[in-house]
């Protein structure tokens, strides 16, 4: 009998607490319920689904299991029902945003290798993953900046992550270990990041 699909779970867990953050991110913009359901699913699948197209299958992952459409759908009903309890547990957006970061660059790019890319084309492949759907997200509920531009650190946990999934992969290590390995040390980067105010450097002579 065989095992459980580790990277699937992982991109499964990525999907709801990006969903999470989409859904958060419409109540405090006031959205109604349907609003909020859209701006989840597109949070949730955006990444994947250009990931999807970008490496060839077609149709995307999202279009083909029913999975991948409840589960935003669960985590819209949560937020829904329960946001306030939601909110004083993890008082952050943020928070469910770094750790669909972490999970997806590691997934994205593992998916990107099995479909034979390049490590050097998986990173990049695994970077879409992670930050696509955020800055739809973003840009929808009128963020703008998106967070992706905000000079924290946000870009680099995702690479990062991505550059380890595709080195142990290069090195002969798989496994649902070192998929789990490289998402926990993007989400921890991102949180550090947030929680320091690390900051990326300007350009020379663009001012502050």
């Amino acid at each position: 009998m065989n095992g459980p699909d580790v990277p699937q779970l992982l991109d499964l867990a990525g999907i709801f607490v990006f969903a999470v953050s989409g859904a958060l991110a419409a109540v405090r913009k006031r959205l109604d319920v349907v609003g909020m359901v859209v701006l989840a699913e597109i949070t949730a699948l955006g990444g994947g689904i250009l990931r999807d197209l970008l490496i060839g299958a077609v149709p995307p992952a999202a279009f083909t299991s029913l999975g991948y459409v409840l589960v935003p759908l669960a985590a819209s009903a949560l937020v829904f029902f329960w946001h306030p309890q939601v909110a004083r547990l993890f008082p952050a957006v943020l928070l469910f945003d770094a750790a669909g970061l972490g999970l997806f660059c590691a997934t994205g790019t593992l998916k990107a290798l099995d479909h034979g890319l390049s490590p050097l084309h998986a990173v990049l492949l695994g970077v879409v993953t992670a930050v696509g759907g955020g800055v739809l997200r973003d840009m929808l509920s009128g963020q703008i900046p998106a967070v992706l531009y905000d000079r924290q650190l946000y870009a680099l946990p995702a690479m990062l992550g991505a550059a380890v999934t595709a080195a142990a992969s290069s090195a002969g290590l798989h496994g649902g270990a070192v998929t789990a390995g490289a998402a926990v040390l993007a989400f921890a980067l991102r949180v550090l990041a947030m929680r320091y105010g690390w900051r990326t450097p300007r350009p020379r002579g663009v001012p502050d």
